[in-house]
Parts: C-alpha cells; sequence; structure tokens
C-alpha cells in the first residue's frame, strides 16, 4: 500500500505544485522555473547543437513549470562569449524548430549515449513552457569573440579587466537593435517556442540603458530616468507586435546594480510598473553585473535565513506588479524556503539555475519524491594564499563556480550524467581549451 503522507517527514510542496496563470492565456503547471543559464553550446555557425536539443530534452523531463534557456543573441557581431546561439534571421530556423521538438518531446534522442531509464516526457496537457531568453550584450560583448568594437549607449567602458570602450549608438542604431529584438522574437515562436524572455539584468545592454552611469546621453534615450526607460519599453512593444497575443513576454531585470550612482531599487521599481502597464507577462528579479556581481558576495543575516538574494525586493514589488508574476532566482536551496516564499506571497514563482546542472530533475525530487533541499556546489580556487597576491579571488571563485556548472551542462549535452566529483583542476583546463584567450573573462547567465 502507498505510504500515507501523514506519516512521513516530507517537506510541504502545496504552493509549490500549484498551477499559476500567465497573463496570455497559458498557464505553469508549477511554480519551479528553470532559470536562463549560458550552455556555450551552440554550433560554429552560431545554430542550435544536437549537444543543445540532448541538454532540453532532459530538462523537459525534469517536471519544471516553466523553463527559460540561456541567452540566444540577436546580432552575431556582438556576442558575450564562445558558444552563443544567435537569431539574426531564418538561417537557422530549421535549427530551431528541432530545438523546440526535442524540448516538446517530438524529436527522441538518436545518440547512443543517451542516459538510460529517464522519464518519459510530459504528456501535451502538462507540457512544460520553453521561453527563449534574447539579449544584446551591449558594452559586453566579447570583442574577440564578435570581430567588432561593442556598443553601448553612452562610451563608456565597462570597469572590468579587459573591457574595451564601446562605440556610442546612433538614434539609427538603437532602433536597429529594437527591430532585431523583434526579430528574434518573432522566429522564436515561428519555431515553436512559447514565449522570451528579454534579458535586462546582470549588465546587458537593457541594463546599460536602464543605469546613470553608462547611459549619459541627453537625447530622447537618456538624460533622466523615463527616457532611460525608454529602450526596455520599446523592445516590449516591438516584440509583442512581431508576435501573438498568448505568444508569452517576460523579463529578467535588475533590482539594482549594487554601484554607488548607478540604478537604484526606487528606478527598479518605476520600470516595473512601466512594464506592468505594458502587458509584460512574467518578471524575473536578479541583480548586479560584471562590475559588481551580487550573487557572489556574503549575504546580510537577514537574506541568509530566507536564502534568496533578491527575496527582500521582491516583496517590494509584489503589490506595484499586479496580475503579473515575479520570479526569484538565486541561492533558493530547501524547499521548506521555497514553498513559504510562495506562501507568504513574497513571490510567485522560484528560479533554479545552478542546481539545475547538476540534478535536471530537480523539481519531480522536490514534488514527487519528497526532497528536502538541493545541492550547492560551493566551487573554489585552490592555492588562495598565493593566487590572492596577483588576482582577485572573489572573480576568480565565481568565473571557475560558473564555468564547473557550465561543464555539467557540456556532459549533459554530450549524453552523459552530471558529475558531482569533478575537480577545479578540469574546470579551468576545459575553460582554457573551449574559450581559450577569453577563459577567464567573467560571464553570466
Amino acid at each position: 500500500m502507498p505510504e500515507d503522507p501523514r506519516h512521513t517527514d516530507r517537506p510541504s510542496v502545496a504552493h509549490l505544485s500549484a498551477p499559476l496563470d500567465l497573463r496570455n492565456g497559458r498557464r505553469l503547471p508549477n511554480r519551479l522555473m528553470k532559470s536562463a543559464l549560458s550552455e556555450s553550446l551552440g554550433a560554429p555557425d552560431c545554430g542550435p547543437s544536437p549537444e543543445l536539443e540532448r541538454l532540453y530534452r532532459r530538462w523537459a523531463q525534469g517536471g519544471y513549470g516553466l523553463v527559460v534557456t540561456g541567452n540566444v543573441m540577436v546580432d552575431r557581431r556582438h556576442r558575450g562569449e564562445p558558444g552563443n546561439v544567435v537569431i539574426e534571421d531564418d538561417r537557422h530556423i530549421e535549427g530551431l524548430k528541432r530545438w523546440a521538438a526535442a524540448f516538446q518531446g517530438a524529436l527522441p534522442d538518436a545518440s547512443e549515449n543517451a542516459p538510460e531509464n529517464a522519464p518519459d516526457s510530459p504528456a501535451p496537457a502538462d507540457r512544460t513552457p520553453l521561453w527563449m531568453q534574447i539579449n544584446h550584450p551591449g558594452r559586453q560583448a566579447n570583442a574577440l569573440v564578435g570581430k567588432h568594437r561593442p556598443v553601448a549607449p553612452s562610451a563608456v567602458a565597462a570597469r572590468v579587466a579587459g573591457a574595451v570602450k564601446p562605440r556610442e549608438l546612433s538614434d539609427t542604431g538603437i532602433r536597429e537593435i529594437i527591430d532585431r529584438y523583434a526579430t528574434a522574437a518573432a522566429l522564436a515562436r515561428s519555431a515553436g517556442f512559447d514565449g522570451v524572455q528579454l534579458h535586462g539584468a546582470h549588465g546587458y545592454l537593457i541594463t546599460q540603458f536602464l543605469s546613470p552611469l553608462s547611459n549619459r546621453r541627453t537625447d530622447a534615450w537618456g538624460g533622466d530616468p523615463e527616457r532611460r526607460r525608454r529602450f526596455v519599453l520599446e523592445v516590449l512593444r516591438a516584440t509583442r507586435a512581431a508576435t501573438a497575443p498568448d505568444f508569452a513576454i517576460g523579463i529578467k531585470l535588475n533590482s539594482a546594480d549594487f554601484q554607488r550612482g548607478g540604478f537604484s531599487e526606487e528606478e527598479s521599481q518605476e520600470v516595473v510598473g512601466a512594464l506592468v502597464a505594458e502587458g509584460i507577462d512574467l518578471i524575473e528579479i536578479s541583480g548586479g553585473s560584471y562590475e559588481a556581481p551580487a550573487m557572489m558576495g556574503v549575504m546580510r543575516p537577514s537574506t541568509a535565513a530566507r536564502e534568496a538574494y533578491f527575496l527582500e525586493y521582491a516583496a517590494t514589488v509584489r503589490k506595484l506588479a499586479g496580475d503579473v508574476p515575479i520570479a526569484v532566482t538565486g541561492g533558493f536551496r530547501t524547499v521548506s524556503a521555497m514553498d513559504e516564499a510562495v506562501a507568504a506571497g513574497e513571490c510567485d514563482v522560484i528560479g533554479l539555475g545552478r542546481p539545475t546542472c547538476v540534478l535536471p530533475d530537480a523539481p519531480r525530487r522536490i514534488l514527487h519524491a519528497g526532497a528536502h533541499s538541493l545541492p550547492s556546489a560551493n566551487i573554489r580556487a585552490g592555492m588562495r594564499p598565493l593566487l590572492g597576491r596577483v588576482t582577485n579571488l572573489r572573480q576568480l571563485d565565481g568565473i571557475l563556480d560558473l564555468s564547473w556548472h557550465t561543464d555539467q551542462l557540456h556532459r549533459i549535452g554530450a549524453g552523459h550524467h552530471p558529475d558531482p566529483a569533478r575537480s577545479v583542476l578540469r574546470t579551468a583546463t576545459a575553460m582554457a581549451l573551449r574559450n581559450g584567450p577569453t577563459a577567464f573573462r567573467a560571464k553570466r547567465g
């Protein structure tokens, strides 16, 4: 006979397992979201690869309420890192269709290395939506990859090692980029994706327009908060016009950029209000940039108690957002903290990032297998006294941690299981082989 749940110590998942209806009429089957992670698995021609299909086939079997891809670039001249998928036109439409079909269970894995005993894909009625994150890196573009000088709202370089001073965009250039977002969204819809997420966090182009530190314009695109947020609103309007009412459009938005004189929580709240008025479907809260990586520091005691980095801010905009769901990503590890955050109305969706690299079926473990927590790898550099003399250990730890998790995604893409015991040395070697001179440059999902 089945075990009586009243006699187990399973944590409550009543709120995590509840479905969620979006403004566009679509439903998320539960409250657990696979947040965007930079996979670096694009083909050499910037199209999707079989490895990317295999990775998303595994996540499709994981029981998520929503899955968001890693950032897909809208301009091949300006890419964040090697291995980015790029959408500029329909040249990769068949590959994009295969990517979406693999996730939706319509394209089986023919690989001899496909993991055995993987669970069946969910039934169509319960199918997890797949959203494509679309992005332009602006001044954070890797010039060695794109072979072009980065562009930005103003000619202000990021304060990170190796940053290139960008070229200031003209009005025509700004409008051309807006059109690129719309084109990418339209092609994502044609390929079978259920929505897109605009990347408005972590110092990328949308964030650069929002911040007074990187946007020093005095024309229609800058000079005060209202004009600085015009770019993101125009991108949202253009993507909506290019798709359909039932096609979801979300955004990943910084709560702040955590720099003196930069994009503040007060301005972020104003942006939330404007996005809600324009019909955004979901807002994921994040924060920081290459210059100030908010998720790599020491948590305040109040933050540590509730685990999530941005939960306090999310709670302040919950009423402001009205019927638009708020997702929070970063720091959640225990199931009790996740369920309590949703129960308290502090957020509506729990975003899971790095844990999904090691446990691609994390939601199934949480919702059906009684898991109490998710693993945290906490990758750090060795030889700390020596390395601390020549480099910023906090930044190096962050780069190694992100790259270690990227290695896990590459293992899954190759048809293997994740390897939680993978050494830092092997990660550093793989980084150098994969990215060459750009290996130790910071990157964010």
